[in-house]
Parts: structure tokens; sequence; C-alpha cells
């Protein structure tokens, strides 16, 4: 698809793993030309740079006027950058969408603030002839699929990239797979199910959280049907979604039994003792032995383990994936410090090659 130009606003939050949206659009996307991003704690520097210390030639402003007195390109959008929890629009971000707006550029979000139902910012479009795009707008009933079992006519195998929490990374795990097996000659695509994944441009998949709960199976079955006979891939990579016991929004057998997926990789948190958001009630983390065990009653085999490096020191990370890795005999590793290289012989056998 032809890239549109666009800024992505996170607005103090770049650092954060609030702003995944705008890690992800970095990482890559093949639906927008990011031109830069705006943060006023990090005004000036690279925003690779600030992600993970690789330079992207993506510059970071303090400010939208400062992005537009700069005499940098016009962009199309100014893109949400950040996914906060509830999904309400935070208050000081309003003012910067306001002048993006007058600086006409039209507005992306994808938190569940619906920014087209807001009397003001419709105002605003209306004067300026811009749009108000709400990627988690629910669909139309009429427009959503109930499952049906179609999913047992694909052919692709399955392998969906789960979590022990939400917030872990999976999306940049997933995209890895998909990228490292299309290096060594395996057909691979990649259904998204948030709404990065849908900026990022992939052509297959569903904004899981905005569907109706009564047609989430249905969805996800019509993604992979959809992939599998437009693209005819060797491997269909499932992004999941949250954890399957996250006690805040539980997610991931939708992905084993409605889109019969039967290969795991599960990215894991070591750094982490609590579900995110749930620190106060003491809801703890499963160990990762014991959700291979579950995922193994919903039929499906794990195949390697990926590591979250959040809050761990380099000395502790690396004697816990020597140490998980021993303990679980599958391979155990660090995407965003040595890639995903190491899980491609369980891929392959997985796939039968």
């Amino acid at each position: 698809m032809e890239k549109s130009t666009a800024i992505v606003l996170t607005n103090g939050l770049l650092d954060t793993p609030n702003a995944k949206t705008c890690h992800g659009l970095l990482r890559g996307t093949d639906r927008f030309e990011i031109l830069a991003v705006i943060d006023y704690h990090f005004a000036g520097q690279d925003a690779g740079e600030v992600l993970d210390g690789k330079k992207r030639g993506i510059p970071i402003f303090s400010s939208v006027p400062e992005y537009f007195a700069s005499g940098m390109p016009q962009p199309q959008f100014c893109i949400v950058g950040v996914a906060l929890a509830g999904g309400m629009l935070p208050a000081d971000f309003r003012q910067a969408l306001k002048n993006a707006m007058a600086n006409r550029c039209s507005l992306v979000n994808g938190l569940h603030t619906f920014l087209s139902e807001d009397p003001e910012f419709i105002e605003l479009a209306r004067i300026e002839g811009v749009e108000l795009i709400d990627i988690r707008k629910p669909k139309p009933r009429s427009e959503l699929k109930f499952w049906s079992g179609e999913i047992f006519s694909v052919k692709a195998p399955r392998i969906a990239v789960l979590g022990t929490d939400c917030a872990v990374g999976k999306r940049t795990t997933c995209r890895f797979i998909m990228e490292m097996c299309r290096d060594n000659g395996i057909k691979a695509e990649m259904i998204y199910t948030g709404q990065t994944g849908w900026m990022q441009g992939y052509p297959y998949g569903l904004i899981f959280d905005s569907v109706v709960n009564d047609f989430v199976s249905g969805e996800v079955e019509r993604a992979i049907v959809e992939c599998d006979r437009g693209a005819s891939p060797e491997l269909i990579l499932l992004e999941g979604q949250s954890a399957l016991r996250n006690p805040t929004g539980p997610c991931g057998s939708e992905f084993l039994v409605s889109g019969q997926a039967k290969g795991v990789i599960l990215q894991h948190p070591p750094g982490r003792e609590y579900y995110e958001g749930t620190e106060e009630f003491h809801c703890q983390l499963p160990k990762v032995a014991d959700e291979m065990r579950l995922i193994e009653m919903y039929g499906a085999k794990t195949l390697g383990i990926t590591l979250n490096e959040e809050h761990t020191e380099e000395d502790a990370i690396a004697a816990y994936q020597k140490n998980l890795e021993a303990e679980l005999g599958i391979p155990v590793v660090r995407p965003l410090k040595e890639g995903v290289g190491r899980l491609l012989p369980a891929i392959k056998a997985y796939l039968g090659k």
C-alpha cells in the first residue's frame, strides 16, 4: 500500500510501556511514513535511540507547534501513539491534537475514547476539513461473523504468540518471527489483533477488544480463513492479547480453540511479580512451566519462550534464560537482545520441514 505521512504523539510517555503503539510504528509500518514523534521529555533526540538505542532518523519535537515551525514536511495524519488502561484520552493530549487539526492533520486514534463522538473535535474537524479516525470503534453487528467451523478447512498451520501478561511485547515478537521466517524461505503471514497492528498495515486481522464478545471467535476465524485463502501462506502467526489467566481481561483460548493454533510461542516478563495493574491485589503471574501445562490442556504445544527484559539486570536475565532453557528443554530467547533466530529449528519441526 502507498504510505501516508504521519507524526506520532506520545506527550511525555515515549519511554514507557504506555507508548507501545508508537513503539510498534517505530519498529516498522507499511501504512504510515513516520516523520516525527512529539514528546517533550525527549525533544531533540532520535526516536529510535530512545526506544532501543538504534538510530532511525525520526526526530522528536517538544510540541506540535514546534514541529510545524521547523520546516519539516506536512503530515497527513497525527497518530495518538499511546495505549492506556481503560483506553481513556489523557487530558493533556487534547490541546496537542487540536493543534494538529489546526495544521490540517487528520487524527488516527486507537483509544476507547472516540474523537468522532466528541463535539469539540467534530466541530474543529468540520472547520479544518480533516478526518477523525477511531480505530477501535466497533463494527455494526451486521458486519460481524459468528464462528462457523470454517477454520477446519484452513490449510496453513498456526502458531499463536501468547504471553503470561499483557503489554509484554507479543506483537513485536510476532513481527520478528514473521520476518525471520520470511528471511529463511518460509512464507509466513501475521494476523493482527490490536489497533497497532492495523496501523502497521497488516492485511489480515481484527481489533480484538472492539468486537462484541459473541463474535470474537467468528472474527478470529474470519481473519485466519481470509489470510489462508488470500495469501496461501505456509505459516500463519497470531498476535496474542493479554494472557490466559489475567484477571483484568483473560484472553488467548480463542486463538487455541476457535483459531485451532496448535503451536505457541510464549512471551514472559521475569521482572514482574504480579499481573500489570493488579499489584495492590497481589495477583501473581504464573510460572512459565505452569502456563505451558495450561496451554497443553488446550491441545497446543509450546515451541519456545521469549523474554521481556523490563526491570531486569543483564546478569540476572542471562542467568534466568540459561536456567529456564535447561528446565524446559525448549529454546528460551531474548528477542530485543539477540533476535528470534534460535526459534527457527522448532518452527521448522512444527511445520514438518
